[in-house]
C-alpha cells in the first residue's frame, strides 16, 4: 500500500495498492490535468529526485521549499514562536534531515494550511512532528489523505498561539484562509496568505482569483469579503506562496487599493 502523489498538484492520497485513477484536486476547475495526463509519484521517488531548501525570510520566520521545482512549486513557510512553532501551507517533500533540523530550532506544535491546493504532503508532517493540522471546516471535502490529526475548524477566526490567527477569508476556495503574525516585520504584523491574496509583479497590489490556470476572475462581491475580512488586523508586510511573492512595506494599503481597482474594473 502506497500514498501515492499526484505529480501536477503535488497532493499525496490514502494508501492504495494502484495509483487513483484521477486527482480530485486536478479535476476542478481551479486546477488542471497536465497535457501528459494524470501521472503519480512517491514521496521515496521525491526523496531520491528532489531536495529540499530551507530560508531565513525574517526574523523568526523560516521558508521550506523544493529544489528542482515540483508540482505547484509552493514553499512553506515556519513561525517559530515561544509557545510553538506553527508550519504555514505545506510541501510534499519531506525527509530524515528536514525533520531534524527543524527539531533542532523547536520542532513543529501546529500547522494551518490555506487551502486545498497547499495540503500536499501534510499528514506526513503531522506525522513526523506529532501535530495537529487546522484546515477549515469549509474545504473538508477536499481532504484526499483523512487522518485524525486534522482539525477542521469553523467560523471567521482561530487563534493558534499568542498573536497567530488564522483568519477565513474565502475567496479562492470557501475555506480560503491567511494567518495574520502580529509580531512579524519587527512588531508591524505580517500576513501569510498563500494565493488567497496573490503577490503580483508590481509589489504594490495583490490580486484575487477563483483559477488562476485557468483565468477564473472572483466576484466583486468575493473581493470585497476578502478585504473585509483582513481589515481589522495590522500588517506591514505579505508573504505570498512562492519565494519572490512578498509585499516588503505598506502591505496592508495594497490590500485595500487592489481590492478597490478590482471592484472598479467590474464597473466598466
Amino acid at each position: 500500500m502506497t500514498e501515492f502523489i499526484c505529480v501536477t498538484c503535488g497532493t499525496q492520497f490514502a494508501a492504495t495498492d494502484q495509483p487513483p485513477d484521477s486527482c480530485t484536486i486536478c479535476e476542478d476547475e481551479r486546477q488542471y490535468v497536465g497535457l501528459a495526463g494524470q501521472r503519480w509519484t512517491t514521496l521515496s521517488g521525491l526523496q531520491q529526485s528532489h531536495r529540499n531548501t530551507v530560508k531565513l525570510a525574517e526574523p523568526g520566520l523560516v521558508g521550506i521549499g523544493i529544489e528542482p521545482a515540483f508540482a505547484i512549486g509552493q514553499r512553506a513557510l515556519l513561525v517559530t514562536h515561544p509557545s510553538g512553532n506553527v508550519l504555514w501551507d505545506c510541501i510534499p517533500l519531506i525527509d530524515d534531515g528536514l525533520v531534524q533540523m527543524i527539531h533542532g530550532i523547536g520542532g513543529i506544535s501546529a500547522i494551518a494550511i490555506s487551502h486545498p491546493h497547499y495540503y500536499s504532503s501534510m499528514v506526513q508532517w503531522s506525522r513526523a512532528f506529532q501535530c495537529p493540522i487546522y484546515l477549515h471546516a469549509a474545504d473538508r471535502q477536499w481532504v484526499m489523505r483523512p487522518d485524525p490529526a486534522i482539525e477542521f475548524w469553523e467560523g471567521e477566526t482561530k487563534t493558534i498561539g499568542e498573536g497567530l490567527t488564522l483568519v477565513r477569508c474565502g475567496g479562492h476556495f470557501a475555506g480560503g484562509t491567511v494567518l495574520h503574525w502580529a509580531n512579524g516585520a519587527d512588531g508591524n504584523g505580517v500576513m501569510l496568505s498563500g494565493d488567497i491574496l496573490q503577490v503580483v509583479p508590481d509589489r504594490r497590489w495583490v490580486s484575487f482569483m477563483h483559477s488562476y490556470p485557468n483565468l477564473i476572475p472572483l466576484s466583486a462581491a468575493k473581493v470585497r469579503r476578502i478585504a473585509e475580512s483582513v481589515a481589522p488586523y495590522d500588517f506591514a508586510r505579505i508573504y505570498g506562496a512562492w519565494w519572490d511573492k512578498v509585499v516588503p512595506s505598506d502591505a496592508k494599503a495594497a490590500v485595500d487599493r487592489s481590492a478597490r481597482r478590482y471592484i472598479d474594473a467590474f464597473q466598466d
